[in-house]
């Protein structure tokens, strides 16, 4: 049997979110900020640039450590972690690296390049965007930033935008108020414009891959400037991201939703973008109409992009593990673009990379579940969330689901089911009951879970069911317990 890929695609104790997928020769790299598992805050971590040959999506590799914050002449305490990033190929050939840095609590500083001779070998600082004076460029919100070749011509993208309860009533004056706090502006450049400094934007920048040589121009506005845009419920808030395909350009976002990525298209590279619709929610909410209060998975923010690989489109994103939003491992999953230039909104699912379902053969760590709800999942913000939920944990070199109680569902989309088989699920816990064996919709069979401090093996034979099936598990009795990997043995000889 040939190796197999799943979500999340990388190492499992390896987590890089924010995906900028790149194909440069036979190779597509992944350039994405780096969490730490169960740390304290976002981009702890160092960038760990891994790549695969274009033909072989289940070898993923990396050299290590590509650059390091401490590179950079402004860290310090205001900025100590790297952001999200984004790599292009200058004309000279070389790799230029673009980020911007925070400490955690406010972004107010400038964008930040680097420069390697290959897309992943160890970057040196090469200095920040600036303006044509030589000051540094901080117009809007120099964050979250994405640059594309553009025939020769180099364009950067960037922006931020506040995102709030869109049935909240929000008071001008404190919306200003904020932007000073926040982004260190003054109220004259608040004032400036009429949707603030928020929004999507973009520049031109010179040969020298730094200095700007054009105006911002807004391509995508913020919640607050959205109404009459045809961008409403689903407005800019950041992580800014660009392609080109024929003679479109693509603006990827992520929504004030959060959990969402959108595209805009434009015949432009700087105006009349014309938002398009949702491609990825990290929930699968909107995904055949599902609503909010329906999300198949904690959500959190989302960010990512979409590449061609060996002929077939994927979006990379991102899911949020340990119940917060600060140890995000990347996900992808496959697209399709119609004739018209439109990209229809795919599910999450355990196979995306893999082309095709997962073969039910061996063993699989619990996970790499695409779906995992008690029926009540919550959106967490910064801080995480204090709700009772089942989640992805970690315990040393161990990685499980933590905390699965009565209710609970836990879904691995999917798998191409050939003959009978004895399935075997281990667990530990303070829990008597049974896990419910589910094709799809349709019930399987029922696996008996008693009580274990340590983890143990409970069996059970699945029948026949021939063809590509969700399976899905869904909890009943009482007490909690944790979930750490099944696998499948054939019987059917």
């Amino acid at each position: 049997m040939k190796k197999q890929v799943f979500n999340p695609y990388l190492p499992l104790n390896t987590y890089i979110p924010d995906g900028e997928p790149h194909v440069f020769g036979d190779r597509v790299y992944v350039f994405g900020s780096h969490d730490k598992e169960g740390g304290n805050a976002f981009c702890m971590l160092g960038y760990e640039f891994w790549s695969a040959p274009v033909k072989d999506l289940t070898d993923w590799s990396s050299k290590g450590i590509n650059y390091r914050a401490e590179q950079d002449p402004d860290y310090g305490e205001h900025f100590k972690y790297l952001y999200a990033p984004d790599v292009v190929k200058g004309n000279d050939g070389k790799f230029y690296l673009y980020y911007a840095m925070s400490g955690g609590d406010r972004f107010t500083g400038k964008i930040h390049v680097a420069v390697c001779d290959t897309p992943d070998g160890k970057y040196e600082y090469y200095g920040a965007v600036r303006n044509a004076d030589g000051s540094p460029f901080t117009e809007n919100i120099t964050f979250d930033p994405a640059v594309i070749n553009d025939g020769g011509r180099i364009r950067m993208y960037y922006g931020w935008s506040l995102a709030v309860d869109k049935n909240k009533k929000v008071d001008k004056e404190k919306l200003i108020d904020v932007q000073i706090w926040m982004f260190g502006k003054t109220r004259e450049q608040v004032l400036k414009h009429p949707y603030g400094v928020m929004g999507g934007f973009t520049v031109e920048l010179a040969e020298d891959m730094l200095t700007v040589k054009s105006s911002p121009k807004l391509v995508a506005p913020g919640q607050f400037s959205a109404e009459g845009s045809g961008f409403e419920d689903h407005a800019f808030f950041e992580g800014s991201s660009i392609r080109k395909i024929g003679d479109k350009y693509y603006f990827i976002y992520t929504s004030q939703n959060q959990h969402e990525l959108c595209y805009a298209t434009s015949d432009y590279p700087d105006k009349d973008f014309v938002y398009e619709g949702v491609m990825i929610s990290n929930g699968d909410v909107g995904y055949k109409g599902r609503a909010e209060n329906d999300r198949l998975a904690i959500t959190g923010n989302n960010h990512g992009s979409i590449e061609n690989i060996n002929g077939e489109w994927y979006v990379f994103y991102h899911r949020q593990t340990h119940k917060t939003a600060y140890s995000r491992q990347g996900c992808a999953e496959k697209i399709s673009i119609d004739k018209n230039g439109k990209i229809a909104q795919v599910e999450m699912t355990s196979c995306g990379l893999n082309g095709g379902a997962l073969f039910a053969a061996g063993e699989f760590p619990a996970v790499i579940c695409c779906n995992l709800t008690n029926g009540k999942m919550p959106h967490t913000v910064n801080d995480g969330t204090p709700d009772d939920i089942p989640y992805i944990a970690s315990d040393g070199d161990e990685r499980f689901i933590a905390d699965v109680k009565n209710g609970t569902i836990i879904s691995y989309k999917y798998f191409e089911f050939g003959s009978s088989a004895k399935l075997s699920v281990f667990v530990r816990g303070e829990f008597t009951g049974s896990l419910h064996l589910y094709y799809g919709d349709i019930f399987a069979t029922v696996i008996n879970i008693s009580p274990s401090k340590n983890w143990k093996c409970f069996k059970t034979d699945i029948p026949v069911w021939n063809g590509k099936h969700a399976l899905n598990f869904k909890a009943n009795g009482n007490g909690q317990m944790d979930v750490l990997k099944f696998s499948f043995e054939e019987t059917d000889k």
